[in-house]
């Protein structure tokens, strides 16, 4: 992200209001724009130039040009480490990224090792895009990699073959509803598991804490626009982690939730039409349609749940942060994706 570069005075963090669900949803939706994913090296060190020309003052004021610039650099870059997100992990591609997954896993009538397959494939995803958008100010070790890996993957398989065992034997549920739940069944596997990986995954941050900053009036927030002030941060906090983490988690959950219950109950109505019925080989682009369009319009809204940059009450944190700002002063920190 553009704060990760050098340079004492900061961009407006959005041309939207960030204080407003709709306002983070528009944002969200820039940040996951995979037209990103098509910009050069040479684009990027562009855009990153335009960015550091501006926080370094020989750019006054915000141009069309250098919104794009901070597009571009907010969609690629890891805020906390400056480098480029690996492509396949960046927000701006987890609709790709996830298209075939998350079809695999919406496939009818998918037997014992199909769901197998499927399911450790979607948490060896899910683990690769968290580790690589996590808050860098606390990384994770790959000991505490491969163990969170090792659960998730436990536990989706474990809720998907349980599920699917257990669903044909209710005897008070009628055919249709059975078709339905069965339907469903990579949905519940995929939202508890992929909760769970985010906790795995970051437990790290939650143990040693992650940075937070105080968070600054307008008027401060005029200065280190302009670079006179620079805000140094107040130590870690394990309660501001603990809600890092949280957000992040059930904000997958909230991704989760249209783009494996919509696209599977719109097949089964489409299934019962005599179009499809007539043309069976269509099942599977139809059902990546439902999948794409889905996840398109889902992302923003996931990602747009909570902010970015959280901020928060220090009375809400320890004790030691509460003391630097007092009890009723606001400080910040960086959520993770």
């Amino acid at each position: 992200m553009a704060a990760s570069l050098p340079g004492r005075r900061d961009l407006p963090a959005s041309k939207y209001d960030l204080n407003t669900y709709l306002g983070r949803v528009r944002q969200s939706a820039e940040i996951a724009d995979p037209r990103t994913l098509f910009v050069s090296k040479a684009g990027l060190e562009h855009a990153k130039s335009l960015v550091s020309s501006y926080k370094q003052g020989s750019v006054q004021s915000m141009t069309p040009e250098l919104w794009r610039a901070k597009k571009i650099v907010d969609s690629t870059l890891h805020p906390d480490t400056g480098q480029p997100v690996f492509l396949p992990f960046r927000m701006s591609c987890f609709v790709i990224s996830n298209l075939i997954v998350t079809a695999g896993m919406l496939t009818p009538g998918l037997k014992t090792t199909g769901i197998l397959l499927w399911q450790i494939t979607n948490q060896s995803l899910n683990v690769a895009i968290n580790s690589a958008n996590a808050n860098k100010s606390t990384p994770i070790s790959t000991t505490s990699m491969v163990k969170s890996y090792f659960l998730a993957v436990s536990a989706s398989c474990s809720v998907a073959l349980g599920l699917n065992a257990l669903v044909p034997r209710l005897r008070s549920v009628s055919p249709a509803a059975k078709t339905i739940l069965t339907r469903l069944v990579p949905f519940a596997a995929v939202a508890s598991a992929g909760a769970l990986n985010v906790f795995l995954m970051r437990g790290e941050e939650i143990r040693r804490g992650i940075d937070v900053f105080p968070s600054p009036d307008p008027s401060q927030r005029d200065r280190l626009e302009q670079g006179r002030e620079i805000v140094e941060s107040l130590g870690k906090s394990k309660k501001a982690a603990t809600i890092a983490v949280a957000e992040t988690a059930l904000s997958r959950v909230l991704n989760a939730t249209p783009i494996m219950v919509l696209p599977p109950l719109l097949l089964v109505r489409l299934q019962r039409t005599e179009w499809l019925k007539q043309r069976p080989r269509m099942v599977l682009p139809v059902n990546l349609g439902l999948i794409l369009t889905t996840s398109i319009f889902a992302l923003p809204l996931a990602l747009g749940a909570f902010p970015q940059r959280q901020t928060v009450q220090a009375r809400k944190l320890e004790k030691e942060i509460m003391e630097k700002v007092g009890p009723d002063g606001m400080v910040e920190f960086n959520r993770g994706t």
